[in-house]
């Protein structure tokens, strides 16, 4: 007999394949949103978060996030600062029987919010014990953004064991009944394939201890219902009921390797996760290839591990003395004779797969692609699950399950039928790059929240972030940019006002309007995109664009034009290579300055002393952009466009300002107090990174930048110091300068040449400055960064975190304006191994296009060899002088079009 809710459930389900089915034969369906709709905003900044691992978002927009060392920290949209509320003490590390440690996957891992939080305010986590071998699933309660001393309650607690890795779970979700699901690793030796390895010393090897035995929690899927008193119970309907001998209550799920997110379908109850599976790259006499899973449970049941892998696959039972094969299981009646197992022999029959992808190419799931995996899991969107989201996503998504890979980087929206069953999938957001996103959902905003762990196992990554991925379902404002021919000039001065770059999202026809006005002058209206105009009188005239779309949205800026005083001219000159520095290498330099009105240095009228000139190294990561809109407010005396840049990208100015005192000393103060202590100077560049406090009796503690490099450290400190300086000397216009990278830094950085000259003006008119600006490149260019891509994917190397291109059949990239000049051989670093499957081929460098001039090819040959080790091939090339475009072409006649020829991770270029 159907119970209420079933008979509610089923006809729910019914209601939605009926609207599904009156949409389709009316042609209603919802249409497909525009990528250019979502927005990904990263919340958290370079260096705030350590390993994190999972999150929540609460109905206030704060964000709890777990780091796997023990950190719990909270994001907070309003100061968009993002501070450690609780360090938890965990274990991180295995320790094998011969007494080597090992970091693994152990801490905390996991963390989750009552669904009634905004009443009681409690917070679980689920972590390894710091000293004892044992998980922990434990509440907390969470008042004035700190979990409350003493009140941790155990929920539940169940034995681990910590001689080898891996594999530990620990993601949360609840259901509508507020039942808590949490996901357990099966805590097992990895193995290429299955691991039922029975002698005797080895019953950490033996997954049919654990995963497959019904009296464990480990390789499960778990679902109780805390109580108010910090126990729980167990909700009816799990896989075995309670009381049943030689069972565990809790298990809804069994037969897991790896279970990562889960999430609930709110309208159908239905539980889905991802899968990792292990790492056997083809199919053998003994085992079928490794494969990860996006699952789906419609009940409670059994998934197959360790006997089944993906699409049900069977392993042939090895026998580790003997090394016969035996048969494989039966997957309608499993049968668990380990010697390992002391409980139930006959396990539920294997549950369907949903979605199981191998190393290579998926024949069945093609648009996944090929190469490392890692499948995470995701959120199913429901429109009604956020009933007060100011941003709802659109109806085409209603039902879709948002799933992540961690590997691989994509987002798939999947579609399923109206019974549940299996329909497409597609790319979510494309254009998106996620690096090694371990969590996602989405928050009662109605956005989806993306957490990325960042490049760096084990360790902490700058680029580790919370991103939040942001819909706009209204008319979008034209995006107007405004421009003049020239910046101005001696009269009368003819110029075009320009729209170039102008566009409107929506597709809607555009109205230009441009305003130009002056001192004692009527405005002049111009009702075309790009007019051409001449001012007849000296004055300082601003130049307005406004232009509307057919809804009447608008969008405005603004450019100034200077009549009656040319600009100068500034060149700088190289006799080398104008993009790249090659360290320890002396670059000769040269700076030419010309000005209408005043002369040029060549004549002597303008004096080197009036020319600003300097060479700053910017760490990795530093917006060049940034430079270039400081250049408009700076004058040429100034030798801080790079500081003032950093500074501009930091949160300095939450708490210093130049002059006035905030709650944190002025930038003039602090140039006062140690301006002449060098010692003082020194550990100003430690402070910014370390944080610090008690130097200016203030009862605010200056927090620690981790993500500022020690160099970038320096500059900004160097400014500072110098903020009242007004007659700082300048770098030769002339001279000779020697790249050395800073000892602490990384290398990947760029020397940014800067020379700027400001006119004397002419009587009433304004000066004009211009600055002149030359960045030099590190000869090593990560391939992904390649502005142009064809036939090619983007993926993050799991085992030493560097970011690759996937090279596919007639694939390409290409870097644009690169000075060749003295360029005579690349290294390039490429891998086509084994392991992922890939054939190998050939690296075509071209000129100025795919099909262009053939500067040079290297042949990347298959290898039997860790992906993680770097491979760089020399590459002889034809000498070609001057600045080109510069492609990358990938070749291999016998490949299909979708193999993964080869990961292509740097170029470097020698002279």
């Amino acid at each position: 007999m159907l119970s209420y809710r079933s008979v509610i459930k089923i006809s729910a389900i019914v209601l939605f394949s009926a609207v599904t089915l009156l949409l389709a034969f009316t042609g209603d369906i919802p249409k497909k949103p525009d990528e250019s709709r979502f927005t990904p905003v990263a919340l958290t900044q370079p260096g705030d978060l350590d390993e994190p691992n999972t999150f929540e978002v609460l109905n206030d927009g704060r964000v709890f996030i777990s780091e796997r060392k023990g950190a719990i920290k909270l994001y907070d949209p309003i100061t968009k600062q993002t501070k450690v509320i609780a360090t938890i003490p965990v274990n991180t590390k295995y320790t094998s029987a011969k007494g080597t440690v090992t970091e693994a996957e152990e801490g905390l891992l996991g963390l989750t919010v009552d669904p009634d939080f905004d009443k009681n305010h409690w917070l679980y986590t689920f972590y390894s014990h710091p000293t004892e071998k044992k998980w922990m699933l434990t509440r907390w309660k969470f008042e004035n953004d700190a979990l409350v001393t003493g009140s941790e309650k155990i929920l539940l607690q169940f034995e681990t064991q910590r001689e080898v890795c891996c594999h530990t779970g620990g993601g949360m979700t609840w259901d509508a009944k507020h039942d808590l699901y949490l996901t357990v690793g099966n805590n097992t030796g990895a193995l290429l394939s299955s691991s039922t390895d029975e002698r005797p010393n080895r019953v950490h090897w033996d997954d049919q201890r654990g995963t497959a035995n019904t009296n464990s929690l480990i390789g499960k899927i778990l679902r109780i219902h805390p109580e108010p008193d910090g126990t729980y119970t167990i909700p009816p309907g799990n896989l075995f009921p309670k009381g049943m001998a030689k069972t565990r209550p809790e298990i809804y799920t069994m037969g897991h390797r790896n279970p990562w997110r889960p999430s609930i379908d709110s309208k159908t109850g239905w539980l889905y996760w991802g899968d990792i599976g292990p790492d056997a790259t083809e199919n053998s006499e003994r085992a079928p290839q490794g494969y990860d899973e996006l699952n789906q449970a419609r009940k409670p049941g059994f998934f197959g591990w360790p006997y089944f892998v993906g699409p049900n696959a069977p392993y042939n039972i090895f026998d580790y003395d003997s090394g016969d094969l035996g048969p494989p299981k039966d997957p309608k009646k499993p049968i668990n004779n380990s010697v390992n197992n002391t409980v139930l022999k006959e396990l539920p029959p294997v549950a369907p797969p949903f979605i199981y992808y191998p190393y290579s190419a998926s024949p069945e799931f093609p648009l996944v692609g090929s190469g490392s995996r890692s499948s995470v899991g995701g959120p199913i969107y429901h429109r009604l699950d956020r009933p007060k989201a100011k941003r709802p996503w659109p109806a085409y998504y209603e039902g879709k399950w948002l799933a992540t890979d961690l590997a691989r980087g994509w987002i798939m929206a999947i579609s399923m039928k109206a019974n549940g069953d299996y329909l497409g999938m597609e790319q979510f957001l494309p254009s998106y790059h996620p690096i090694e996103p371990i969590d996602m959902k989405f928050g009662p905003d109605g956005d989806l929240y993306v957490l990325e762990y960042g490049s760096v196992w084990f360790g902490k990554s700058d680029n580790a972030k919370l991103v939040r991925i942001e819909y706009n379902a209204g008319n979008r404002k034209p995006t107007v940019m405004a421009s003049t021919s020239k910046q101005g000039g001696s009269v009368p001065l003819t110029l075009t006002l320009s729209s170039a770059g102008t566009y409107d999202a929506d597709g809607d026809k555009l109205k230009y309007s441009w305003k130009v006005t002056g001192t004692g002058m009527q405005p002049k209206l111009y009702a075309t995109a790009n007019p051409a105009i001449t001012l007849t009188k000296p004055g300082v005239y601003l130049a307005a664009l406004t232009v509307t779309d057919i809804h009447g949205a608008s969008n405005s800026k603004t450019v100034k034009i200077i009549a009656g005083n040319e600009a100068p001219v500034v060149k700088i000159d190289l006799s080398g290579n104008s993009s790249f520095y090659f360290n320890n290498k002396p670059v000769n330099y040269d700076i030419s300055v010309s000005d209408k009105e005043d002369g040029s240095l060549a004549a002597g009228t303008i004096k080197p002393s009036q020319v600003s000139v300097s060479i700053n190294y910017t760490s990795e990561g530093f917006d060049m952009e940034q430079v270039a809109q400081e250049e408009s407010s700076v004058d040429a005396s100034t030798q801080f466009a790079v500081a003032q840049a950093l500074v501009s990208h930091t949160d300095c100015k939450n708490c210093h300002s130049i002059n006035a005192v905030n709650v944190a000393p002025s930038f003039t103060d602090i140039s006062a107090k140690y301006k002449d202590n060098p010692a003082e100077i020194e550990r100003l560049a430690t402070t910014i990174r370390n944080g610090g406090s008690g130097h200016w009796n203030r009862p605010i503690a200056m927090p620690a930048h981790p993500g500022i490099t020690l160099n970038d450290a320096h500059t900004i400190v160097n400014y500072i110091i110098n903020i009242t300086n007004k007659n700082i000397n300048t770098l030769p216009v002339k001279g000779t300068y020697t790249p050395k990278v800073p000892a602490e830094d990384n290398g990947n950085g760029s020397y940014i040449i800067r020379a700027a000259y400001t006119d004397r003006g002419n009587k009433n008119i304004p000066k004009q400055t211009t600055v002149s600006t030359l960045i030099l490149h590190n000869p090593q260019m990560g391939a992904a960064l390649a502005p142009i891509m064809k036939g090619v994917s983007i993926k993050v190397n799991g085992l030493n975190g560097t970011t690759n291109v996937v090279a596919r059949k007639d694939g390409y990239i290409g870097f644009k304006k690169l000075d060749m000049t003295g360029i005579k051989q690349l290294e390039l670093a490429a891998t086509a191994t084994t392991l992922a499957n890939n054939p190998g081929g050939a690296i075509e460098v071209r000129l100025d296009s795919p099909t262009g001039t053939l500067l040079g090819q290297t042949k990347v040959e298959q290898a039997d060899q860790n992906p993680s080790d770097v491979k760089w091939l020399k590459t002889d090339i034809k000498e070609s002088p001057g600045i080109h475009d510069v492609y990358f072409v990938f070749k291999n006649d016998k490949a299909k079009p979708l193999d993964a020829l080869m990961l292509f991770g740097f170029i470097r270029f020698e002279d």
